[in-house]
């Protein structure tokens, strides 16, 4: 087996590392005289004057100056970068002369060192030193004080150097990942690469604003406003490193609840930076405590997911865990430092810049490692793609066509439809709806219905041909696209003519074939989309005007469409200007002659057509949107004069929508409006068509059920007009039954009409149900209606729906 060469990590980068090494070397051995150990916290020197008043300044002074021995003459005093409003060094010699230097904040000027330290020219000789002291006003905390440091021009000139060359070679390397990143892998944007990109311009930031080199470039970048920005970039850049190992981790290699953690961390790292960069706020002391103890946190999170990720085989973590061990260990001695648990040491920082840019150049490599992956994952699955190739062309046709009937589906005839429209000049679109289907599904089961549907496949696809393609677009529509060509458009419609009316059987059941047909040309028509229109206000017409009939479409047709859409449009507005109002009708008891309830009639008082009852703008009534609104209008009148009137002594009906009893939520909320207007539920009459619980979502029936128990009576209005009267009775807690006036009108004129308002009392009063008679003009239809044992009526004899009603009269009267 041939060995596989293994990765050079360091690359090309090892002789900027071997040369950085070296220069950190040399820095950390130069010879420095340490201060701060003999230093000693307490009052100012008897040189300061008194302090101005609000100042709070912190003095360390160094009695023994036997450590400056060795300093000659312009010796420099170096101390760490700290936040503070004013510094002061004040220096006395042995001849009782005194060198004071104060600075505010904000005027540092060139006192500034590379390596994160403040620096003061001091002209009095080591040996000429009887005392030196150091103080801040408003100093963040003096446990930050752990730097300050002796030295003769000449060490400082090369620290200087040394910090140059290895903060140069330290954003080269940073900037050599960044670059290799950013355009050898250009383009594919992954998220990991995103977040290492953040890193590496964070760390950056980080490394030269806290060395002070960032300050050659932006003077002022230097003392308290480093050291403000640095917390919040260490903050950054802890939490960037914590996310980039969770962004590059293979799927599944660290547990959810881990990655929380690790993500809150990060965040929680940020904020702590963000609160440590204004001591204002909280106290310096503890933002530095809270900052050190969120990194330590969330680099504990991440050792954890390290080592979940190795015992779960993670190939990356190794990188990962080669580039993150020396920052690992490097932020460990600065917290061992940070707490005071080690000595101050120039190799703490050295080392933690040494790490960072070794961790850039192992992410790197990871980076590159990973996008390896990726292709292989690539390159395998469009192999897998290739095997289930067949498989999804298999999956593509089935997905074009109607599994019942073997046509095309919705998807495919639209698809064909567009097709032939930008190749074709003239088309014609048949859409065809089945009518009656609901129906007959509820009365002969599903099966029916499908095999209605097969029946309807086969005699369609007889038609189709190379001009001509047919499709199931739904339930129960079908649709035919062909050339406009005379004969063609006749031939396909002289076979639709044939099967009108043709029968068909099922087993033991034998029905009619009906359909409703809109036609539409493509010559008037601007898109497909308008074409598809056209045909479908055709089709919507030919059932309007009683199914079972082919209806071409004409601008007559839209006119219509467009005069109901208006009406809608019109409806809005009518809302705002309270156009809509009630009319009320009494209900009168045939036993006494009088009064028991009322009626209320919604009417619409339009600006240009004038007073308008339901029939005139239904289309409104049934608009979801609109329609519910209007609703609610009414109801409000209504629970308007059942409040001002709490003595009414009947019921009040009104009449509702399947749209207003939409499920048990519509119940509860009417319910709440009768408690709100402290109206009693028994003093309301919920008045329903049958139209309104035949075939409609929502569960109706539920919500009548739920308002029957509350108390609310319900009304079964235009009884005998609709479908399955008697499985509604069975099913609905119904009150009272309506008899339509269609009904009444025919009573006395010798047809079937007496019969049937005869069997609905008998129905009515056998289940122990009230019955209203509607529609009563006439002396004769109310005698007739007694003989009959009616036990209600309403209609023009009693009066007409008026806006003006007087309840009290009324009602009194009736008791």
């Amino acid at each position: 087996m041939v060995a596989r060469p293994r990765p050079r990590i360091l690359g090309p980068f090892k002789w900027l590392i071997v040369l950085w090494m070296l220069c950190a070397a040399s820095l950390a051995s130069a010879a420095q005289v340490q201060l701060r150990e003999a230093m000693h916290e307490g009052p100012p020197p008897a040189a300061v004057p008194v302090a101005s008043p609000g100042a709070s300044w912190t003095w360390f002074t160094l009695d023994d100056a036997a450590p400056l021995q060795a300093m000659p003459g312009g010796w420099k005093l170096l101390v760490d970068q700290v936040r503070f409003e004013a510094i002061r060094v004040v220096v006395t010699g042995r001849d009782g002369r005194v060198q004071d230097v104060a600075l505010g904040a904000d005027a540092l000027q060139d006192n500034w060192a590379a390596g994160g330290l403040l620096t003061f020219d001091i002209a009095v000789a080591g040996p000429q030193v009887r005392s030196l002291s150091l103080g801040f006003n408003r100093l963040d905390s003096p446990s930050l004080i752990r730097k300050v440091t002796a030295v003769t021009p000449r060490q400082a000139a090369e620290s200087e150097a040394h910090w140059l060359m290895l903060m140069g070679i330290f954003a080269g390397l940073l900037v050599s990942g960044f670059v290799y990143n950013l355009f050898v892998h250009a383009g594919r944007h992954q998220p990991f690469q995103r977040w290492y990109l953040g890193w590496v311009l964070t760390s950056l930031a980080y490394g030269l604003i806290w060395s002070n080199l960032a300050a050659h470039v932006f003077p002022g970048l230097a003392g308290p406003l480093a050291v403000r920005i640095d917390n919040v970039l260490v903050g950054l850049t802890v939490a960037l490193g914590s996310v980039f190992l969770l962004s590059v981790l293979e799927a599944g290699k660290v547990p959810r609840r881990l990655r929380q953690a690790i993500v809150a961390l990060a965040l929680a790292s940020v904020g702590s930076g963000l609160l440590a960069a204004d001591e204002r706020l909280i106290a310096a002391g503890t933002t530095d405590l809270a900052l050190n103890l969120c990194l330590l946190a969330s680099v504990g999170t991440s050792l954890v997911a390290i080592v979940i990720a190795i015992a779960r085989g993670s190939r990356v973590i190794w990188l990962y865990l080669l580039g993150w061990s020396p920052v690992i260990a490097v932020y460990a001695a600065r917290a061992a430092r940070n707490f005071g648990l080690v000595g101050q040491s120039d190799a703490v920082d050295l080392a933690t810049f040494a790490a960072i840019g070794f961790e850039s150049l192992v992410f790197s490599l990871i980076i590159a490692d990973r996008f390896r992956a990726m292709r292989r994952e690539r390159d395998e699955a469009e192999a897998s793609a290739r095997t289930l190739q067949v498989e999804q062309e298999a999956l593509r046709r089935a997905a074009r066509t109607d599994f019942l009937t073997g046509l095309g589906n919705r998807a495919a005839f639209h698809e064909s439809l567009r097709e032939l429209y930008a190749h074709k000049t003239r088309l014609a679109l048949f859409l065809i709806d089945v009518d009656h289907l609901k129906e007959l599904n509820d009365r002969q089961g599903h099966d029916a219905g499908d095999a209605l549907l097969r029946r309807m496949g086969e005699a369609l696809s007889g038609l189709t041909g190379p001009a001509t393609t047919c499709a199931r677009i739904g339930g129960d529509e079908f649709a035919i696209v062909c050339e406009d060509a005379s004969a063609e458009k006749e031939r396909i419609a002289s076979a639709l003519d044939r099967l009108q009316g043709t029968a068909w059987t099922r087993d033991s059941w034998s029905g009619v074939l009906s359909l409703s047909v809109g036609v539409a040309g493509s010559e008037g028509a601007t898109s497909p989309a308008d074409l598809f229109q056209q045909a479908d206000i055709a089709l919507y017409e030919a059932k309007n005007l009683g199914r079972g009939r082919r209806q071409a479409f004409d601008s007559r047709l839209r006119q219509q469409i467009q005069s109901k859409l208006d009406l809608i449009k019109d409806a809005h507005w009518a809302l705002r200007r309270s156009e809509f109002t009630l009319h009320f009708q009494p209900i009168v008891d045939l036993r006494t002659g009088k009064p028991a309830g009322v009626e209320a009639l919604v009417r619409w008082q339009h600006p240009r057509m004038g007073l308008l009852t339901p029939e005139s703008f239904e289309c409104v009534l049934a608009d979801e949107e609109i329609g519910q609104a209007v609703q609610q209008r009414v109801l409000k009148l209504a629970l308007d004069q059942l409040r001002r009137h709490p003595d009414l002594g009947g019921t009040l009906a009104v009449n509702f929508t399947a749209m207003d009893l939409n499920g048990p939520p519509a119940a509860f909320r009417l319910l709440r409006k009768l408690a709100a207007a402290g109206v009693a539920p028994s003093a309301l009459c919920v008045e329903v068509t049958e139209g309104t619980l035949l075939g409609k979502p929502g569960d109706p029936a539920t919500a009548l059920q739920l308002l029957h128990e509350a108390g609310v009576r319900i009304a079964l209005d235009d009884f005998g007009t609709g479908y399955a009267s008697l499985v509604h009775l069975k099913e609905i807690p119904v009150d009272t039954l309506k008899i339509d006036r269609s009904f009444i009108a025919g009573l006395l004129d010798g047809d079937e009409s007496e019969e049937i308002v005869r069997a609905v009392l008998a129905l009515g009063h056998g289940l122990k149900k009230s019955v209203i008679a509607e529609g009563v003009e006439t002396p004769e239809q109310l005698a007739r209606l007694r003989e009959l044992g009616c036990d209600f009526a309403q209609g023009y004899l009693f009066g007409r729906p008026s806006p003006v009603f007087d309840w009290q009269a009324t009602f009194q009267a009736a008791a």
